[in-house]
């Protein structure tokens, strides 16, 4: 499974969902790695780092303001 990293923000990606975040991140966090999958003993880390860059992603995805609008397009609980 080697997917490209897309654009998330409005309006180009209207309906962006936890796993399309998720799936993001995990990409990063393969390309900077170098591993499609990491040995037992480095997955913890590894998916430690997927969470913080997700945790990230969804931070920037609800703070950015698309010009044009009057209001944030995301706002997730």
């Amino acid at each position: 499974m080697c997917r490209s990293i897309k654009t998330l923000r409005p309006p180009t990606t209207p309906e962006v969902s936890a796993e399309d975040i998720r799936a993001a991140a995990l990409q990063y966090v393969r390309k900077v790695s170098g591993f499609r999958a990491p040995a037992a003993h480095n997955r913890e880390v590894f998916d430690q780092a997927v969470d913080a860059v997700a945790a990230a992603t969804q931070e920037l995805l609800d703070g950015l303001q698309v010009r044009g609008s009057a209001a944030r397009q995301h706002s997730h609980p």
